[in-house]
């Protein structure tokens, strides 16, 4: 049995997008658990070194490097990969989390936003699990270590299954989210891969700052959320790390909201 805080001990986890805000909190999470951890970053490299350097400090087991990537971009992608397995010898988790809007009405929306919301939301995230499947296949089970051959938890967001004006490429990409960890749970669960998602509400990152930075505009928030709390990046940080370790293992082709309430409609609390 596993001392606490080493739930992942001798595992290696590619988190995209750790550079900032929910990525971030999801790396210093699960490299507490003691796995090495793969900072990926696009821009702003001296962030992703700084994190990766704080987790490799305080974990009691495990390393962790940062690694440019554009998930967009399938080249980038494969050598990612290619250089976490050089580096690390293996992935057993990959958490595709790197996401982005570009919002507009859908009639002033340029093809240029729609197309490069879903480039980076969905392409990426249908990049990385291949490549991770491909690499849990090759490298085999690892009972020692494991009770699944590897780990997928995509990033979602209450968008998929929330309509949002205004939004629609941002909500296109999550929804299909849904049907692509799905598809992938059922093709790949015979072989022991668990791929499940998590489904952030409102958290308090720097991408939605207009959303709770003055009084007034939380108060608004507020009436979204039955618990009465904007989440934080650690809510999704902690959840992560026990949804890739075997304490989840018989959790499968499922997404689990973290958003207070949320889908929960509080509108309706009136009778609508």
């Amino acid at each position: 049995m596993q001392k606490p805080n080493e739930r992942l001990a001798g595992q290696t986890c590619i988190i995209t997008g750790a550079n900032s805000g929910i990525g971030e909190a999801v790396a210093h999470a699960i490299g507490m658990e003691g796995a090495n951890v793969v900072v990926n970053y696009r821009s702003r490299p001296e962030e992703a070194e700084e994190i990766a350097h704080n987790i490799s400090q305080h974990s009691k087991c495990g390393d962790a490097i940062a690694i440019r990537c554009d998930v967009s971009n399938e080249n980038e992608v494969l050598a990612m990969f290619k250089k976490t397995i050089d580096h690390f010898g293996t992935v057993d988790i990959c958490i595709p989390n790197a996401g982005l809007q570009k919002d507009a009405p859908l009639h002033e929306m340029s093809l240029k936003d729609w197309q490069y919301v879903i480039d980076v939301n969905l392409t990426g995230q249908f990049l990385c699990a291949r490549e991770a499947i491909r690499e849990f296949i090759r490298r085999g089970m690892r009972p020692e270590i494991s009770k699944s051959l590897g780990k997928i938890i995509h990033m979602s967001s209450v968008h998929e299954i929330i309509p949002w004006a205004g939004h629609a490429n941002y909500a296109a990409s999550k929804g299909a989210i849904v049907m692509l960890m799905e598809s992938i749970c059922q093709e790949y669960a015979p072989m022991k891969v668990r791929c499940n998602s998590i489904a952030p509400g409102a958290i308090k990152t720097k991408i939605n700052t207009e959303a709770w930075e003055s009084q007034e505009s939380l108060n608004k928030l507020m009436k979204l959320i039955p618990y009465k709390r904007i989440g934080v990046p650690e809510d999704i940080g902690s959840t992560a790390a026990w949804l890739a370790s075997d304490e989840s293992e018989y959790i499968n082709g499922t997404t689990i909201f973290v958003d207070g309430g949320m889908t929960c409609y509080p509108g309706f609390t009136q009778n609508g």
